[in-house]
């Protein structure tokens, strides 16, 4: 779950004048533009120091290391004996004081993602919360289930798999979760569909983590975001209502499948 936000500073030209003496420009020049964090520029310095670190570790005898391009993240692939394959990607992200928040160097929803904007991101907060969820369900509890489901309903269309977590973890702060059993899953997923239909209905969709005072107290929030206005997810459809008109189109579309999904047991 991201939301934009602004260009990040970076920490060294908090003292740069110090850092120009002791070390230099160089340090600046390789990972900033201006006065910001410039992700291309560290996605680049990553990369040059994976390949030259792979070459003395004991594991490139027998193992070949492949960078893959990427703008905003450190892609390779590990091969072993021309057969298995590993492919992993490594984002890179900088926490916000000593909270679950990250601006981090994933690409935004817009068509252009400038080389310096960070966008905030609530993964930390996410996998904290979905951990404490799992610590206190019953054995069978079936909210993971019904990600699944609303995850494989949502193809060809232009609802994101953030808009219907949210409305999971919204639930999953209301029901209680003794009733996410396996002998619910009909249940919660209409009201999964009921939610969202209201949602749609009044134009409003709150931030899980922005202004919501049902966030549990173990997720650290900065201050300004437990004490912030609800921050409303679908405001871009009270401004464009064809989006709207074809939101509508869409649940319709995904309400469908969803049961479609559910009849045949899958």
């Amino acid at each position: 779950m991201e939301q934009p936000a602004g260009e990040t500073r970076c920490f060294l030209h908090d003292h740069e004048e110090e850092q120009w003496r002791n070390e230099g420009p160089s340090i600046l020049h390789d990972l900033c533009t201006d006065s910001y964090l410039d992700v291309q520029k560290i996605a680049r310095c990553f990369q040059d120091m994976l390949r030259h670190s792979w070459r003395i570790l004991p594991e490139s005898a027998t193992h070949r290391l492949t960078v893959l391009p990427s703008d905003r993240s450190c892609k390779f692939q590990v091969t072993r004996g021309g057969e298995k394959r590993l492919f992993i990607e490594l984002m890179f992200g900088v926490r916000q004081g000593d909270s679950d928040i990250f601006v981090s160097s994933q690409n935004t929803e817009a068509a252009y993602t400038p080389s310096t904007m960070w966008p905030e991101s609530y993964a930390v907060a996410e996998m904290k919360f979905f951990r404490r969820i799992a610590s206190q369900a019953q054995p069978d509890s079936i909210h993971l289930r019904c990600l699944q489901l609303c995850a494989r309903s949502l193809l060809d269309t232009d609802f994101s798999t953030r808009t219907l977590k949210t409305v999971v973890m919204h639930l999953l702060s209301t029901i209680p979760l003794t009733d996410w059993g396996r002998r619910d899953l009909l249940e919660r997923l209409e009201d999964i569909l009921q939610y969202l239909q209201s949602c749609l209905e009044e134009g409003r969709l709150n931030h899980f983590f922005i202004g919501n005072e049902n966030v549990p107290e173990e997720i650290i929030l900065p201050q300004a975001l437990r004490m912030a206005e609800p921050l409303n997810l679908f405001r871009h459809l009270e401004q464009d209502s064809d989006a709207c008109a074809n939101a509508w189109l869409e649940f319709l579309m995904l309400q469908r499948r969803l049961r479609t999904l559910v009849l045949q047991g899958r």
